[in-house]
């Protein structure tokens, strides 16, 4: 005989590529709303064009060292118009500092001329044309279409990835088959924020060498063990 419903024990339902349920990973976001409400990048930028340019300049490279490029390049090129006529030795001047410079530089040269001859000097909102331009992959694509355009795109980058693998939050190979599960997961409400909490949380607290789990506000939903002890 089969026993009441109320006995029985309730369903315990995973969240689609994820380790963790979907309340869990519902909690997570809460918890990262609560905490910071309204997250943004940490690249310093003024519109689209400037955006676009940060990102691109911020692949393989810190945040910190494109920001420190950043203020004297747009003093002189902030526009597509500007960056062509710089050109390639004068952008390779103002970012040196920064990794892969040398290819950066030709990229933002060819993409400038690009919005110029193509999309009338504007950056375009939709992932193909932005994917389309020299320099720009998925990643950069998904930060402008987020930061500069409102979009609730996911952009991974090595921290998002690493937060999303360790906590089993959305485990994978690739940064694109994370993008693809936390797409599947996160609620619609938070999606626009999402990348942003990871990025943050992976820079600052779940770092590479050592997380620091005593202080993680996730600790007691993330699956990583053992959690790190403070010093």
């Amino acid at each position: 005989m089969r026993a009441p419903a109320g006995n029985e024990k309730r369903r315990v339902k995973r969240a689609p590529g994820s380790k963790l349920t979907q309340e869990q990973v519902d909690e997570i976001f809460r918890r990262f709303h609560k905490a910071n409400p309204h997250p943004k990048t940490e690249l310093h930028y003024r519109d689209p064009f400037t955006l676009l340019v940060a990102v691109v300049l911020s692949a393989q490279a810190t945040d910190s060292s494109v920001n420190r490029a950043t203020p004297d390049l747009f003093r002189v090129a902030d526009t597509p118009e500007k960056m062509v006529k710089l050109g390639e030795a004068g952008l390779i001047d103002k970012i040196k500092m920064i990794g892969l410079y040398r290819s950066k530089a030709r990229n933002l040269i060819a993409l400038s001329k690009a919005l110029v001859e193509q999309h009338e000097s504007k950056v375009p909102d939709n992932r193909e044309a932005l994917e389309a331009l020299p320099g720009v992959g998925r990643k950069t694509a998904n930060v402008v279409l987020n930061v500069a355009f409102g979009e609730g795109t996911i952009a991974i980058d090595t921290h998002a990835f690493r937060v999303a693998n360790r906590t089993g939050l959305a485990p994978g190979k690739t940064p694109l088959e994370v993008e693809l599960t936390l797409n599947r997961i996160v609620p619609e409400r938070y999606k626009h924020s999402a990348h942003h909490w990871l990025i943050l949380h992976g820079r600052y607290v779940c770092k590479a060498r050592r997380p620091e789990c005593w202080r993680c506000l996730i600790n007691d939903i993330c699956i990583y063990k053992p959690k790190s002890l403070p010093n």
